[in-house]
């Protein structure tokens, strides 16, 4: 709204404007009145909000240490000493402390995640627990629970080695349930429906049994460790994008697989594994025979650095020196850096490789330079055989 003192025609004196006041009052004012000294009024007003501003300050510091006024925080549950009775209780291989602690509770081994958890806390190799199954003993302290799992000689578990064949796997569960000799061959082939193998195996189960470390308790069957093993094996097998990486290798993801097995059984570290990857997927993309011996040994059981003129002559779908393409199934259950190698190869346009010595592998695109490698692989093999104490392989 305008204001009407300051429109044109209606200033002080003006017809109809208002009239104007004595001297030194404002307009409207009556007489008698003394106006308050504008420096006072601005005076009071700063030491009004000097006290405020004060009085606010003063109450966020009380607030704030009122909030953060450190509280006793009560002590964890705790038991004392070293428990009675027994009890297991397993580690799976990738647990928390926090997961085992409450496994621990459930068990009654110790009072308290917390508890345990701290004690672990206070501990430099308090996260250093192996996988297994424990035996314990009811409410113990957490320190003393702390002390039994810390030690690997008291983890009952199976471990698998990257590599292993799955024959070789099978015996190693005979031996730790103690179960006669061929027990746990005869039941993956009667129960290979409870296994729930992936489709792309068609029920083989060869490559799928994961390299790892397993608990076993009293009640632990062959079959509840082979599942286990299925089971690891599919989780990888998604952590590491297997059925992706089939697609950019052009190969099926039970192919990859295989490969990855291969690399188990033709080189000893990553980094070659990666390049022996990279020599088969040229060799395929040539329609070359793979040649390798690792396939020869799978079909006769045996391994062995030495393959002769007659082997190369074997009559079985795994010999790779007379069939072009992949074996017929993976050779191996390969691990977590063989998976990886297959699904990331090294860049290179390689076609031979052979380890001439250990930790001397050599990768060549060269016919020739391949048979020079060769010539002296063969001839540290027989100064190795002809050395006291030697022996062929």
């Amino acid at each position: 709204m305008t204001d009407p003192y300051s429109t044109p025609g209606l200033t002080p004196g003006h017809l109809g404007a208002p009239v104007t006041e004595p001297e030194g009052l404002p307009p409207g004012q009556p007489y008698g009145y003394e106006p308050p000294d504008p420096r006072r009024l601005r005076t009071g007003a700063a030491c009004c909000l000097s006290v405020f501003a004060v009085l606010a300050v003063a109450a966020a510091v009380a607030l704030g240490g009122l909030l953060l006024w450190p509280k006793g925080q009560p002590k964890a549950a705790d038991y004392v000493g070293n428990g009675t009775g027994t009890v297991q209780v397993s580690v799976p291989r990738g647990a928390s402390l926090t997961q085992i602690g409450k496994s621990l509770v459930k068990a009654d081994v110790v009072a308290s995640v917390k508890a345990f958890t701290d004690a672990a806390a206070n501990t430099p190799a308090g996260t250093r627990i192996q996988p297994g199954t424990y035996t314990l003993k009811r409410k113990m302290s957490a320190a003393a629970a702390l002390g039994v799992l810390l030690d690997p000689a008291n983890a009952n578990a199976l471990t698998i080695p990257e590599g292993w064949r799955a024959a070789q796997i099978y015996a190693a569960v005979d031996q730790k349930l103690k179960l006669a000799p061929g027990t746990t061959a005869k039941t993956a082939q009667q129960k290979a429906g409870d296994l729930e193998l992936p489709d792309i195996t068609g029920g083989k189960i060869e490559g799928f049994l994961f390299p790892s470390t397993y608990a076993v308790t009293d009640e632990t069957t062959a079959i509840d460790l082979l599942k286990q093993m299925v089971e690891q094996a599919a989780r990888v097998h998604q952590t590491e994008g297997v059925d992706a990486a089939a697609v950019l290798n052009r190969q099926s993801p039970y192919g990859l697989v295989t490969v990855a097995s291969l690399l188990e059984g033709e080189a000893d570290n990553p980094e070659d594994m990666a390049k022996v990857a990279r020599v088969i997927y040229n060799r395929l993309a040539k329609n070359m025979p793979l040649q390798l011996d690792s396939t020869i040994n799978y079909a006769l059981g045996r391994s062995t650095l030495t393959t002769t003129g007659d082997d190369t002559k074997l009559d079985s779908p795994f010999n790779t020196y007379l069939h072009p393409g992949l074996p017929p199934t993976p050779i191996a259950n390969p691990g977590q850096d063989a998976l990886r190698a297959a699904a990331h190869p090294a860049d290179g346009d390689w076609l031979y490789f052979v380890t001439v010595k250990p930790g001397d592998t050599r990768f060549t695109d060269s016919l020739e330079q391949q048979q020079k490698n060769v010539a002296e692989f063969n001839a540290n093999q027989a100064t190795r055989s002809s050395s006291p104490g030697a022996s062929g392989h």
